[in-house]
């Protein structure tokens, strides 16, 4: 009788063992800087959510491509901004939609280092030069460990917003080397 006490004593002593390491991992949790994001997928995937929620877009009337802007400086933009802006319009071309495409032209005002920003003064000649129905146009903002982005199609008859997305990207090694670098 002794020795089946000490063995259940023994198989005891180990499940509560077991059981006190359950919750624990050796694992560390993956820092925001290293996670891998594929960048064109998650642009071709919110381009797609774009499209869905347009309302009154043609399909056969073309639309201009703004790069997309600091939300804290609407004047300024970045790597991070330009490559969103070449990315969404690869995207939305993809998907059959006619973009303009705004470098092969002297009428767009173009600041160095920044891209194409349209400023709202210059957006009529714009629309007339070009025949354009709508801008695309976004904003980011730089979190802690995300970036967050706005992309929006705004009619431009009337600035009236025919699509929009919002979607965040984790602020990794790639993204935040396409940043400015902390002001």
């Amino acid at each position: 009788m002794m020795k089946h006490c000490k063995k259940v004593l023994a198989a005891s002593v180990v499940a509560v063992a077991l059981a006190g390491t359950a919750g624990c991992s050796t694992t560390k949790p993956q820092s925001p800087m290293s996670v891998q994001v594929d960048l064109i997928a998650e642009i071709k995937t919110a381009a797609t959510q774009l499209m869905g929620n347009a309302r009154g877009l043609h399909t056969d009337s073309p639309v201009l491509a703004a790069t997309f802007a600091d939300i804290d400086d609407l004047q300024q933009s970045s790597t991070f901004g330009r490559t969103l802006s070449e990315q969404f319009t690869s995207a939305l071309s993809n998907q059959n939609l006619p973009v303009i495409e705004v470098k092969m032209r002297d009428s767009l005002f173009v600041k160095e280092r920044t891209g194409e920003l349209i400023l709202s003064r210059k957006l009529h000649s714009l629309v007339q030069a070009h025949d354009a129905q709508a801008v695309l146009l976004g904003t980011y903002a730089i979190g802690g460990h995300n970036v967050y982005v706005n992309v929006r199609i705004v009619r431009t008859s009337d600035n009236i917003i025919l699509g929009s997305h919002d979607f965040s990207l984790p602020l990794n090694r790639d993204i935040k080397a396409m940043l400015p670098r902390k002001r």
